[in-house]
């Protein structure tokens, strides 16, 4: 029976292989539990009920797309995280799922260590995306907002502390709070404390809308990351493990 501390997780692929041997490596796993697979759009929207925490999701199916009922998972189960564990290394592909509200892409040819990471990273709030796809997440809101616009954030950005305002550039350079933590010589209950005040201040709720927010009005600086750079950007959670 699983345990109240368990990752409830639904698989959603076309092939019925790999969701078998799939989850019979999550069940050696501790603390993760497969509560439901599916093969289809109807048995993923079915699944999305049992109410998991996160969801892993192939984006080609046999015959039709994840991404054309990626939306609809995310309003059945509405505190689920998606995962995109898929086999095509299509980068646009990935990053429509990610627009469509998915926090998370794993490729197929990850070992299993890497998926297990990604799946705590975003249960915890995290996302689990690389610069690529971050960069160009962020550039959309940057044509969305206009940086040239004044904004009515002003007060807000104020009332931060000069401590805070590091805090935020070192956040902005993808630092972990341990990293953070040794940069500034505080501890990390001092990092997170300092992140609970930013939270609160600009009225942001984890990591990622504050890595968008202060991209958004100038407090960190963008990454000038190419479209190849394959490497995980890990970005923190809300103010309960800040």
């Amino acid at each position: 029976m699983p345990s109240t501390a368990d990752i409830r997780i639904l698989l959603i692929d076309s092939q019925r292989l790999f969701l078998t041997g799939l989850s019979a490596l999550m069940a050696s796993e501790p603390g993760l539990v497969v509560i439901g697979q599916a093969n289809n759009r109807i048995e993923a929207l079915d699944g999305a009920r049992l109410m998991p925490d996160v969801i892993l999701l192939e984006l080609i199916l046999e015959n039709e797309s994840g991404l054309d009922f990626l939306p609809d998972l995310l309003r059945i189960a509405t505190e689920a995280r998606i995962v995109v564990l898929t086999g095509t290394l299509d980068f646009n592909l990935h990053l429509r799922a990610v627009r469509l509200g998915a926090v998370g892409v794993v490729p197929k040819t990850e070992p299993s260590s890497t998926l297990f990471k990604a799946i705590r990273k975003v249960h915890t709030g995290e996302v689990w995306l690389n610069r690529a796809i971050m960069a160009a997440v962020i550039s959309d809101l940057f044509r969305e907002s206009g940086l040239e616009k004044p904004h009515p954030e002003a007060a807000k950005i104020a009332s931060l502390t000069e401590r805070e305002l590091e805090v935020i550039t070192l956040i902005g350079e993808g630092r972990k709070n341990k990293q953070i933590a040794a940069r500034l010589f505080i501890s990390e209950a001092t990092v997170r404390h300092h992140l609970t005040s930013i939270f609160e201040k600009l009225g942001v709720s984890d990591r990622l809308e504050l890595i968008i927010y202060a991209y958004q009005h100038g407090l960190a600086t963008l990454p000038n990351q190419s479209a190849t750079d394959k490497r995980s950007i890990e970005l923190g959670e809300t103010s309960h493990d800040a």
